[in-house]
């Protein structure tokens, strides 16, 4: 039985154009303490110092603590030897094209180990407007008219179909004779070679991409519950629309493996305030000392003795 493939992307993907500033912009170590991901690592830096800011885990979700009016950067660093397609997308709104988010969108493209801060909202090849903390009413989301998903950072990662090799026509008279007797008198180890890397891979993927994917950009809405609002001690956090920046980037195109994503990364942000308020962050509990009503009493009441000699 024949396989159905995917059909190749009619629109135009996107390849980042690395930068020594974007490179330098956070650690290795700081990416492998507090990535998410098993194809790529996403992680969420703080602009402003650099720093990688710290993951918690709470019900199932991943969280990060975010401060008002702070610019941010999703970075994603490609774990793979091969190309992966990144859909991206923040508060349910895909950061390249600022339509609703879903899979089959476009993306940034991905070569291999390749690492890329992507810093906004893409305005053109050369231009974004810088992701930035904001109020729900203030972010991109909340004044398109789409406030149902604020609160979200998805990437949606796509291996990439490779060509088929082509096949050779089996040579004909002596020649097939010989070559079966090689064969015959190979090694058993090279008879059964497994399929290059590549290959067992995105078989292996297949087998598991529909449960991994059930989660997805369409489905961010169905997240985890969140204290009412009433309950919280700030304003839920959102993206805002911030400054516009020089953010370079050329085009290619990139054949989708499988229609579904490969693997879908789910980070939810919101102020410190609210996370400590919501049980996501816990805060060490300060153990005050017992009172003592008598804080004087079994004190010695004789002569002590003086300070030691200085000379």
């Amino acid at each position: 039985m024949k396989r159905q493939r995917p059909p190749r992307s009619s629109f135009p993907s996107f390849r980042a154009v690395l930068t020594p500033l974007v490179l330098l912009a956070a650690s290795t170590l700081a990416l492998q303490a507090q990535a998410v991901g098993r194809l790529a690592d996403v992680t969420v830096i703080d602009r402003s110092t650099g720093a990688t800011l710290p993951l918690y885990y709470h019900r199932g979700e991943y969280w990060v603590a975010g401060q008002y009016g702070a610019k941010y950067a999703i970075s994603v660093r490609n774990k793979l030897g091969e190309r992966v397609l990144a859909v991206t997308a923040v508060d349910g709104v895909n950061v390249l094209n600022g339509e609703t988010a879903a899979w089959d969108q476009t993306g940034y493209v991905f070569s291999p180990w390749q690492q890329y801060q992507v810093t906004g909202w893409r305005k053109s090849s050369s231009e974004v407007a810088a992701f930035e903390f904001s109020a729900l009413g203030d972010s991109y989301a909340g004044r398109t008219g789409r406030p149902g998903n604020v609160g979200v950072i998805g990437v949606a990662l796509f291996r990439e179909r490779l060509p088929e090799p082509v096949a050779q026509a089996a040579p004909a008279g002596p020649a097939r004779a010989e070559r079966a007797e090689r064969e015959a008198d190979a090694p058993a180890n090279l008879k059964s070679a497994p399929q290059s890397g590549a290959g067992r891979s995105a078989l292996a993927d297949q087998s598991s991409s529909a449960a991994e994917a059930s989660a997805g950009l369409e489905g961010m809405a169905r997240r985890a519950p969140s204290p009412p609002s009433a309950a919280l001690p700030a304003p839920k956090l959102g993206t805002g629309h911030g400054a516009r920046e020089t953010s370079v980037i050329s085009h290619t195109s990139f054949a989708r493996l499988q229609s579904q994503p490969n693997e879908v990364i789910r980070i939810r942000y919101d102020s410190r305030e609210n996370l400590v308020a919501s049980g996501v962050i816990r805060e060490p509990v300060a153990h005050n000392p017992v009172p003592d009503p008598f804080p004087q009493s079994g004190n010695a009441s004789y002569v002590p003795d003086p300070p030691l000699r200085r000379y």
